[in-house]
């Protein structure tokens, strides 16, 4: 098996690290080839792009699966959009 790497923003990964947010978001239309009908063993999230040794920026996770939603979020623009919501806590 394999394990997932998602890079995110400071706020996201903060919130990822307290527990407050639940789901990471990607793109469907970007991330079908990498995500859909596959299982991870982990997920890393990563604030940005540390290096490997900056564990302090880097959280390990079990997988747990993911779901395919609409959503309207301002990162992606006022306009639904169809995602990957992938658990993350």
């Amino acid at each position: 098996m394999a394990d997932l790497h998602l890079h995110v923003k400071g706020e996201y990964f903060q919130q990822i690290k307290a527990g407050t947010k639940p789901d990471e978001f990607r793109l469907y239309e970007k991330w079908a080839k990498r995500i859909e009908g596959k299982t991870f063993d982990r997920i890393f999230i990563k604030w940005a792009y540390p290096r490997n040794s900056d564990t302090s920026r880097i959280i390990v996770r079990k997988w747990q699966g993911y779901e395919v939603r609409d959503i309207v979020h301002p990162h992606f623009g006022n306009e639904p959009v169809k995602v990957f919501a992938i658990r993350v806590n």
